[in-house]
């Protein structure tokens, strides 16, 4: 991308990806990519992007455990792997381990064994991310 001069500044991108930071411990490769492109090209689409996103990812009637929880659930239901992210924010915000099965439980009512084996292999391995030290 050296081609392509940043168009906002390094501080402001860094207070973008702070957020996710902040929330799950690490910027997601995929969202490293998007903010560092749309820096590039079309910085007012990013900060309207994520301003959107904070807004709607911390409802003002629900604890950033609960909201992690239904989105874990959520993403969970179509098998997307941005679920282990949710669940990794999840457990941050202080979710059980408990927790995070009852509503692997929850996805597997309505979706089945794909879901319940996904969520399983999650659970597993923010344990072990949890057992080296990495989250």
């Amino acid at each position: 991308m050296a081609n392509l001069p940043l168009r906002m500044s390094e501080k402001e991108m860094e207070d973008l990806r702070e957020r996710y930071r902040e929330l799950i411990g690490f910027v997601p490769p995929r969202i490293q990519a998007r903010t560092d492109l749309l820096a590039r090209l079309d910085p007012d689409t990013l900060r309207l992007q994520e301003e959107l996103r904070a807004r709607l990812m911390y409802p003002a009637c629900f604890d950033v455990k609960t909201a992690q929880l239904m989105l874990f659930g959520m993403l969970l239901m179509d098998l997307s792997d941005a679920a282990r992210l949710h669940a990794i924010a999840a457990r941050r915000a202080g979710a059980t381990y408990e927790e995070l099965s009852a509503v692997v439980g929850l996805a597997f009512l309505f979706r089945g064994l794909p879901a319940a084996n996904r969520g399983a292999e999650v659970i597993q391995e923010i344990l072990r991310m949890e057992e080296e030290g990495r989250l």
